[in-house]
């Protein structure tokens, strides 16, 4: 380089978002299947192509039809989790009035006091739960009353009893309880772990 010139580089040109690095290979393929034949093919039918080798029509028909079989499948699957969360769902509603009932009759004088609500638990739960009976006189200790809230709350978490394949009487109870234990266990944790 001579003295007086300076060489300028050029500013850098900022790649547009419709690059082809950044174009997905679905966009790509909805394009060339464009090119072909002037729209997106639809989901449902076979698109015929002109001058198309009946080596690469035969493989695109198999895919189409892979696809159309994932799909059809993929969809009764999501109408039966639709419908049998549904079913749940209305059964929850049928059962709200008596375990409500229940659960309230348990519950009641003990609002808000862990010790009662644990030591009482078993007047709640269904049996095959597991949850063995706990004396008051086992939940002294603030240290005791730890301990055995988080054994009840592996008991009736709603996710354990879910995975554990319990009725929807029995999560709904769980869910309840769950719930009142919480309470009680953060009104517990304000005033005696602190």
């Amino acid at each position: 380089m001579s003295a007086g010139f300076i060489k300028k580089g050029r500013p850098e040109e900022k790649k547009s978002s419709l690059s082809k690095k950044n174009v997905s290979p679905v966009k790509n393929l909805v394009d060339d299947l464009m090119f072909f034949g002037d729209s997106a093919p639809s989901s449902e039918a076979f698109q015929e192509v002109e001058d198309e080798s009946e080596e690469r029509r035969n493989a695109r028909l198999k895919h189409h039809l892979k696809t159309q079989e994932r799909m059809a499948k993929a969809l009764a699957e999501k109408t039966q989790r639709d419908l049998q969360s549904q079913n749940e769902q209305e059964e929850k509603h049928r059962l709200a009035d008596t375990l409500n009932y229940d659960i309230k009759r348990w519950a009641t004088g003990k609002e808000g006091n862990l010790r009662a609500l644990l030591s009482s638990l078993q007047h709640v739960l269904w049996p095959e739960c597991g949850w063995q009976p706990v004396s008051l006189t086992d939940l002294i200790t603030s240290i005791s009353v730890k301990k055995i809230y988080h054994k009840a709350t592996l008991c009736v978490h709603p996710d354990k009893v879910q995975q554990k394949g319990a009725t929807v009487r029995q999560k709904y109870i769980a869910e309840k309880v769950f719930d009142l234990l919480k309470e009680a266990w953060n009104k517990f944790n304000s005033e005696e772990l602190r």
